[in-house]
């Protein structure tokens, strides 16, 4: 049957089952929106206050739910402003698809109104890009966008398309999408005899885990073979809940602010099992002395990653989940007991701390973890309050944070929230946010409202922008450039003004109370939650030094 170009689009969007996308409309992509409107009992649109928190909304969608994220946008600054979402999908490898509609192809080129070459802005930081002149590959385009995004390492693929091919009539035929495989076509039996006989040969095996994992879905498979081979667990911002926080392998996060026990067990392990992760400059400290006395086994879906960052001594190119299950069968029951106690020694030793006589960001999460049974969606901003949220919320379960970790994202965590929320209907989905990274992005109240969905919105407000802050106070001798906020902003009225319930805590026993009527409300909440300025996160690994000489306040002062 002949349909429109814009038709084509709702119709390939679902044969590929999307029943949400999030966007903003405008000029170009009219047609598009004309028929959303006419098939509303299809397809869900989300209005989000502005085109970042349309990606962003995508992105946690995709996060939460396993499903690919879908964003739209109008031309020129409409698709610019989506770009942030797409470059922080990118850098955590979230299957998203993003949408826009550009002038007409005879305008291309021309500097039209509101024209803008997305396709060529988009190249670094997309795992593919289209655009679409001919209305006759408009379908087969869309069809491998979404394969594309969700096939071996997940990603974001834009699709630009000209007005008037929404316009343009072509035939159209339903196409059945076909089933996504695990990726092992580079899967060796040698590579994984290899890795079998140096794991047998370990004395002293430490397990990474990191983002790949929790993409993979790997975490039952992860925790069947740390229990074979009897070896404690580290992971990733990104890797959190693919092995549970509450698990008696489990040492702590790794890196910069991961746990002394962790930053020291991996500095004296003989092998270190890196599964789904690249070792970013955050985690690796100074690259020439991480893990040194220690053989590196990487498992990677990306060749690209093995061997970029540290050289491996072996490595395995395939899917987490895959990889793992091939590999479990061909391991004998070890035994680490000396190495696993001396572990369980060093975290017993050096406990995660904070001051206990007044209101905190990690007392605050720890509330909010026991209010929750540690069961709840957990969005996160940038900066210091994402760092505590890693520490202080024993994540069970992969998929559970939901944080902007490769581009450092501020102004994430809101959109996500929402997405998270719209893909999770029932769930409690909370937001920890810190005041500068807030102020970003903090119209999507407006959005969360409307939808009528119970997000509880943390914002961790000491007036400064904490990470910075830290940084300032610890290497740039206190001089604090540009970094006390100093705004008067009332941030209870602010949420009230948007039709949100606002709350505020100074105290413990106000927080606690704040948190109990969060709890029992069904509309979005924000608890303002006021700390101390100079609140610091430790532990913390100075940049280009040793993970090994992780320290924290207790260290300052002797």
């Amino acid at each position: 049957m002949k349909l429109t170009g814009a038709q084509i689009v709702i119709e390939c969007l679902l044969e590929q089952k999307v029943d949400t996308v999030f966007g903003y409309p405008g000029g170009a992509i009219l047609n598009v929106y004309d028929e959303l409107y006419k098939n509303s009992d299809k397809i869900r649109h989300i209005l989000t206050s502005h085109e970042q928190g349309a990606a962003h909304a995508a992105d946690g969608y995709a996060r939460s739910t396993g499903k690919v994220g879908v964003c739209m946008a109008t031309s020129g600054p409409g698709a610019t402003n989506l770009v942030t979402g797409i470059a922080t999908a990118y850098m955590d490898s979230v299957p998203m698809v993003a949408i826009t509609c550009n002038v007409t192809v005879p305008l291309l080129g021309k500097d039209s109104f509101q024209e803008v070459d997305i396709a060529g802005i988009t190249t670094p930081i997309t795992k593919h890009n289209f655009i679409v002149k001919d209305v006759e590959k408009l379908a087969p385009t869309i069809r491998r966008a979404f394969k594309i995004a969700k096939t071996g390492r997940p990603g974001p693929v834009l699709i630009d398309i000209p007005k008037d091919v929404t316009g343009a009539q072509a035939e159209y035929e339903f196409v059945e999408p076909a089933p996504i495989k695990r990726k092992i076509d580079k899967l060796r039996e040698e590579d994984i005899d290899r890795a079998v006989a140096m794991i047998e040969k370990s004395k002293k095996p430490y397990i990474f885990v990191g983002g790949g994992a929790v993409i993979s879905r790997a975490s039952e498979e992860v925790r069947k073979f740390a229990d074979i081979v009897d070896a404690p667990v580290c992971d990733t911002l990104m890797g959190k809940g693919t092995y549970p926080g509450t698990g008696d392998r489990y040492t702590g996060m790794l890196g910069m602010h991961g746990t002394k026990a962790s930053n020291l067990g991996v500095s004296s392990c003989d092998l270190l099992i890196a599964i789904g992760t690249r070792f970013s400059d955050r985690i690796l400290g100074n690259p020439k002395t991480f893990a040194k006395q220690a053989k590196v086994l990487q498992i990677d879906v990306d060749p690209v990653e093995i061997n970029k960052n540290i050289i491996a001594d072996a490595e395995i190119d395939g899917d987490v989940k895959e990889v793992l299950s091939r590999l479990i069968p061909k391991l004998s029951q070890m035994d680490h007991h000396e190495w696993m106690e001396h572990m369980r020694d060093l975290c017993e030793k050096y406990p995660l701390h904070y001051p206990h006589g007044r209101l905190t960001a990690p007392y605050a999460i720890q509330q909010i973890y026991k209010a929750t049974d540690g069961d709840a969606f957990i969005t996160t901003e940038v900066g210091q309050h994402q760092m505590w949220t890693a520490q202080y919320y024993l994540f069970k379960r992969p998929g559970q944070l939901i944080t902007s970790g490769g581009l450092g994202t501020m102004g994430y965590g809101l959109g996500a929230a929402i997405g998270t929320a719209i893909g999770n209907p029932g769930r409690k989905v909370f937001n920890i946010a810190g005041d500068g990274s807030f102020r970003m992005n903090m119209n999507e109240i407006v959005t969360a409202v409307r939808n009528k969905l119970p997000v509880v919105e943390i914002v961790i407000d000491n007036g400064v922008l904490g990470n910075v802050r830290q940084w300032q106070n610890l290497f740039y001798g206190k001089r604090y450039s540009n970094t006390v906020l100093d705004s008067c902003v009332d941030y209870v009225k602010l949420a009230e003004a948007m039709g949100a319930k606002g709350l505020r805590a100074t105290t413990k026993e106000e927080f606690d109370a704040a948190l109990k009527a969060a709890m029992d409300i069904d509309t979005p909440v924000l608890i303002d939650t006021v700390i101390d300025k100079d609140d610091k996160v430790f532990p913390m690994v100075s940049p280009g030094t040793s993970i090994s000489e992780s320290y924290d306040d207790t260290d300052m002062k002797g």
